[in-house]
């Protein structure tokens, strides 16, 4: 009896996800790290199928049985559960068969794995986003400097010049030498720190949203779903306010390709979330900013670089807009991210709310 009672203390207090089931495939037990994992209770889920308490793929449900018949573990990894409320959860998961007595119960130890392909994700993007500073810092003093040269020359060409008439051709060459210089200058992104001060996330949200009502015309429907409990946050007001905007342009753009623009939907969401990792960062309360459009989406093969200078899918688009953004987002510490399928694009804003993070 104290054997058990002592077994049951170290399931119970464990942080791995363990499920038991029996030879029919419905629960003995899960501890608490499952409960919290599948947000359901193991006491009321007691006897049930194990597909009342996630979902998987129907060949997943064989290979159980077949773990049964032939007392046979395996191990699958970076499987797609989906929870009783909805949520898919990605996990790595152990099956190992127990003979009890008579009958084999199958022990399952589930381990999350969202929150680690999640920070994988956001280090390769940081990192490819300091590379591609580098370059373009790189290149943009390899470009400014003869173009300061040909501006120079150009004018000193227009000086010597017998006709006025002439001098409309050097006049172009200043022209589009300072057009290159100012588009190099946006594509460096601004150097400029940002002045924080406590700010209410939605006064940002709504000045984006009034601009963009009156871009549109009121053509398109603006959703607002705030959580107004949200404390105010230290941030650069107008930096929030251009990030938001780009992205919020971007969706009216890709909206405005449709046939029907009064079918367009933008929505703009907020939204805590507890114990969220950015980077090497643990904050204990971190502000979610959504933006939601039902456009066409984002082509496949742009979306891992949509955030790199001079990457558009438009023609005449510049490529600057997100990666200004994600610039900005950078500098306030946070997190930006970009999931899209046609009729649903979903950009993804993390800013951090609390000042005593702890490294994860």
């Amino acid at each position: 009896m104290i054997n058990d009672a002592l077994h049951r203390l170290l399931l119970d207090n464990l942080t791995t996800a363990t499920i038991l089931l029996n030879a029919e495939l419905r629960l003995e037990y899960m501890n608490p790290a499952a409960e919290m994992l599948l947000a359901v209770s193991g006491q009321r889920s007691h006897g049930q199928f194990i597909s009342e308490l996630f979902t998987e793929s129907p060949e997943a449900l064989s290979s159980l049985r077949l773990a049964v018949e032939h007392a046979h573990p395996f191990t699958k990894r970076e499987a797609m559960l989906t929870s009783l409320a909805g949520q898919t959860i990605t996990v790595d998961y152990a099956v190992t068969p127990i003979l009890n007595r008579s009958q084999t119960l199958l022990l399952l130890e589930v381990h999350p794995r969202d929150r680690l392909l999640r920070i994988t994700k956001e280090e390769a993007q940081l990192s490819k986003q300091e590379t591609t500073k580098l370059l373009v810092r790189g290149l943009a003093h390899e470009i400014k400097n003869p173009l300061g040269g040909i501006r120079g020359a150009a004018q000193l060409l227009s000086r010597e010049l017998p006709e006025e008439s002439l001098k409309d051709y050097t006049n172009v060459i200043i022209e589009e030498a300072d057009r290159l210089r100012n588009l190099v200058d946006r594509m460096l992104g601004s150097n400029k720190l940002p002045s924080l001060a406590m700010t209410n996330i939605h006064e940002v949200l709504e000045r984006v949203g009034s601009l963009v009502e009156a871009e549109s015309q009121g053509s398109i429907t603006l959703v607002r779903d705030y959580d107004p409990s949200i404390p105010d946050l230290l941030i650069d007001r107008e930096q929030l306010i251009q990030a938001v905007l780009n992205i919020v342009r971007n969706a009216l753009q890709a909206l405005s390709s449709q046939s029907d623009l009064r079918l367009g939907r933008i929505s703009l969401r907020t939204r805590t979330l507890r114990q969220f990792t950015i980077g090497h960062t643990r904050h204990r309360l971190v502000v979610k900013m959504e933006i939601i459009d039902n456009g066409p989406g984002i082509p496949p093969e742009l979306q891992e670089t949509i955030f790199y200078p001079m990457v558009s899918g438009r023609p005449d688009g510049t490529g600057l807009g997100l990666a200004i953004t994600q610039n900005i987002i950078s500098q306030h510490q946070g997190l930006i991210e970009c999931e899209s399928h046609p009729g649903h694009t979903v950009f993804s804003i993390f800013l951090p709310l609390d000042q005593g993070a702890t490294p994860s």
